[in-house]
């Protein structure tokens, strides 16, 4: 099952959306919004996956889903918290800072808690008020859970899943140094992050296994392709461990995002991978490209975001159907 948000106040209107992304169905009748559905999943589900299904069969009012009208499937959400699932990332870009890294991030996860007051729509513009902060993209996979108790175990959690989605965590890499210096955690250089126009139960992904979603996630740049890393590999902690160590000292609320963190995959002798142009994977965020390009020649040389810039996060099945939409988000001068 596929819903989506479409804009228009606060909390967007809740529809249910056909598996090919072309048709979507109203669902305010059976709830106003995905965060009421949440709240009321138990009752609900049922009813909205039987309105999912006469949409395939065409026997109910349907209009052409699109992803421009979209706003992220929960336009603001209680909780936001991104882990660091994929420790090849986290790696690279702390040598990118020259911090060294601590054993213990192999086995206890990284984990910091983002604005979630008002997420960007899968097509708004990127704001940027000044070029220096060092604008980043990063392509992720992230959840959105039902209520989570506190000291779940990891099946516990896994078993809060409610919907999968993609997700583009803005950075701002310029200023995250002095914020980490400060020994207190992100916050200014954190800003909005956008969702993908459709969140996806996981039973109706084939890719969903164990608590990580397989597949490659298509990150392009200007047209170009940046990564295709696969979601499911190299991913050191799943969506059960993460949720479960959001929850050890309290509760999470039905309509909570956990994110991934950067999809990152090694390359095939270990070390941090190739771009796609010479025959890798290539990088879901620019942090990564800039880092090995270091490690390589002694500087970097990709710049990070200007406006004009156009970023494009996607996943795309066996038959090469996009499954989430697409988040495409353009970089605006603010």
């Amino acid at each position: 099952m596929k819903l989506a948000s479409l804009k228009g106040g606060r909390d967007g209107r809740l529809v249910v959306v056909s598996n090919d992304l072309a048709w979507f169905t109203e669902a305010h009748h059976i709830a106003p919004n995905l965060q009421t559905a949440l709240d009321h999943w138990a009752g609900v589900e049922p009813v909205l996956r039987g309105l999912a299904e006469s949409l395939e069969h065409g026997s109910v009012p349907r209009e052409r889903f699109h992803e421009h009208a979209a706003a992220s499937p929960l336009p603001r959400a209680y909780q936001w918290a991104d882990g660091s699932a994929y420790v090849n990332h986290v790696a690279l870009v702390r040598r990118a800072r020259a911090a060294d890294m601590p054993e213990s991030f192999w086995t206890d996860p990284l984990m910091y808690q983002g604005g979630s007051d008002g997420f960007l729509g899968p097509r708004d513009p990127i704001p940027l008020a000044d070029p220096a902060w060092g604008l980043d993209l990063e392509g992720e996979v992230a959840v959105i859970t039902g209520d989570v108790p506190q000291g779940a175990s990891r099946e516990e959690a896994l078993a809060q899943v409610r919907l999968v989605m993609l997700c583009n965590d803005v950075s701002l890499r310029n200023l995250i140094p002095a914020e980490i210096g400060k020994g207190f955690g992100f916050f200014q250089s954190k800003p909005a992050s956008a969702f993908s126009p459709v969140a996806v139960t996981p039973d109706s992904l084939p890719g969903w296994k164990d608590g990580k979603l397989h597949g490659a996630l298509s990150v392009e740049l200007n047209g170009k392709p940046l990564g295709e890393a696969d979601a499911g590999v190299d991913m050191t902690f799943d969506f059960g461990t993460l949720i479960a160590h959001a929850a050890k000292t309290r509760g999470l609320s039905a309509g909570s995002i956990v994110g991934s963190g950067t999809v990152s995959n090694r390359g095939p002798d270990g070390g941090p991978g190739k771009p796609i142009a010479e025959g890798g994977v290539g990088y879901s965020c620019l942090a990564e490209v800039r880092t090995v390009e270091t490690l390589a020649t002694g500087a970097a040389k990709t710049p990070f975001l200007a406006a004009g810039d156009v970023v494009r996060i996607e996943m795309r099945d066996a038959k090469r159907h996009s499954i989430f939409g697409a988040i495409e988000q353009t970089v605006a001068a603010a």
